[in-house]
């Protein structure tokens, strides 16, 4: 099949991401020019109501607000643990976004929370926990500014890249750059860190890794950090708004040597990005060689592939191998949306495909120079991953692109665990992360 190798100056690059699948040169631009240009919806799978249940679940929708910040936030006008604060699916810093979250908190003193943009409605009572995942999708309502070219082109190559995309069925799966961190792209290699038992190095990353998209405050923080490796100097140093970098030179600066201890003052669900940004990386670089290797994106022998669950999302624990004598059915079920062709996300009880798919998956897995078993932490138990699959299409629903001012305003929907960002690259073809 046709596709369109990334440049090489681009910084995609390092998130493993290699490939276009249109072929147009781009509109360019940017996203995030005012903060309400970026708009997301949760598709929310919504707890029943329970009168007497010890729960409450409430919509949120908030302006400029990091997950974890607005979590920490609500545990403190709570009186709570964060951990009783419960959401589906972590949302975009810069943006306007409404979302589910659960509390182990009375109602009252959820519909009490007054909190700078921040609304909460919609509340009541339930007897249902929240889990990470558990949401159908997410509608967006996107514009695009400081476009390369002029409205009419900028339409003109949107109708066509709009047109290769739903004829492809969607556009390739990729994990976008929020995964990773577009200001400081680290977290899969903290990941890979804690993989392979390097806590220090992976605490010293976190803490002194710095970019140049952050302030010259924070960089010369970090660089400081580097050069002496003095965590007292740098607790002193460190802005406060740094709160998960203090919390863990606090830590050290008490127990020098405890970077498990260290990296345990980090939210749960940070903890788990780096794992899991770590896979993703993996999973980025295989849907890369596969599209450079000349296989489709339809099911050729060898590959695994996903059947739908009860909700018509892609069960990511209901495989089907693909052989000689059921291929041609299996392509008419994914040109029709009724199941999908995966990659791995790589854990301790992954299996490749066969084939050629399972060929490129091994060979990008020995790159890394890892083992499967490593995907067992023994000092973090909670972050241990068996591994799963996901599919490396994602179907694109409801697309609408319109002029916007002096922008485009893309509205659209997409499966939960699809990123928007992948999608508007094919649009907008920027070499640089911050663009999106």
């Amino acid at each position: 099949m046709n596709f369109f190798p990334v440049p090489e100056e681009s910084q995609e690059r390092q998130l493993g991401i290699y490939i276009f699948m249109t072929k147009e040169d781009g509109i360019g631009g940017r996203l995030r020019r005012e903060i309400a240009d970026f708009k997301v919806e949760e598709i929310s799978d919504l707890p029943p109501e329970q009168p007497d249940g010890k729960f409450t679940a409430a919509i949120v929708t908030s302006t400029n607000w990091e997950t974890n910040r607005l979590v920490r936030t609500f545990a403190r006008r709570l009186r709570i643990s964060r951990n009783k604060i419960m959401f589906a699916g972590t949302k975009d810093k810069r943006a306007i976004t409404s979302q589910l979250f659960v509390f182990d908190a009375p109602l009252e003193d959820v519909r009490d929370i007054k909190l700078t943009d921040v609304e909460v409605r919609d509340a009541y009572s339930t007897g249902k926990r929240l889990d990470i995942g558990n949401l159908f999708g997410n509608k967006f309502e996107i514009r695009i500014t400081e476009l390369d070219v002029g409205l009419p082109e900028a339409m003109g190559i949107a109708d066509s890249v709009s047109g290769q995309i739903l004829e492809n069925g969607g556009f390739a799966n990729y994990f976008g750059v929020q995964r990773f961190g577009a200001m400081r792209p680290i977290t899969h290699l903290i990941g890979r860190c804690i993989i392979e038992g390097e806590f220090k190095k992976g605490v010293d990353l976190y803490l002194g890794a710095d970019s140049e998209y952050e302030s010259e405050e924070f960089r010369e923080a970090r660089r400081s950090l580097r050069e002496s490796g003095d965590y007292e100097s740098a607790l002193q140093e460190y802005p406060d708004v740094l709160g998960f970098e203090k919390a863990i030179l606090n830590h050290l600066v008490a127990e020098p040597d405890d970077f498990v201890g260290a990296l345990e003052n980090l939210p749960k669900n940070l903890l788990m990005m780096f794992i899991h940004a770590y896979q993703s990386y993996i999973f980025n670089r295989i849907l890369s060689r596969r599209v450079e290797a000349g296989l489709p994106l339809t099911p050729v022998e060898g590959d695994v592939i996903l059947k739908l669950d009860k909700h018509g999302l892609p069960d990511h624990n209901s495989w089907v191998s693909v052989e000689s004598h059921n291929v041609d059915k299996i392509g008419k079920q994914v040109g029709a949306g009724k199941a999908f062709v995966s990659a791995p996300l790589i854990g301790w009880e992954s299996t490749f495909a066969d084939g050629e798919p399972g060929e490129i998956e091994k060979r990008v897995f020995e790159e890394e120079k890892i083992d499967l078993q490593d995907f067992i932490i023994p000092e973090f138990d909670r972050l241990s991953s068996r591994g799963t699959r996901r599919e490396i299409v994602a179907p694109l629903k409801e697309l609408d692109v319109s002029e916007d001012g002096d922008g485009l305003l893309l509205k659209f929907r997409l499966n939960k665990g699809c990123y928007a960002t992948s999608l508007l690259r094919e649009f907008m073809k920027s070499n640089s992360l911050l663009d999106y």
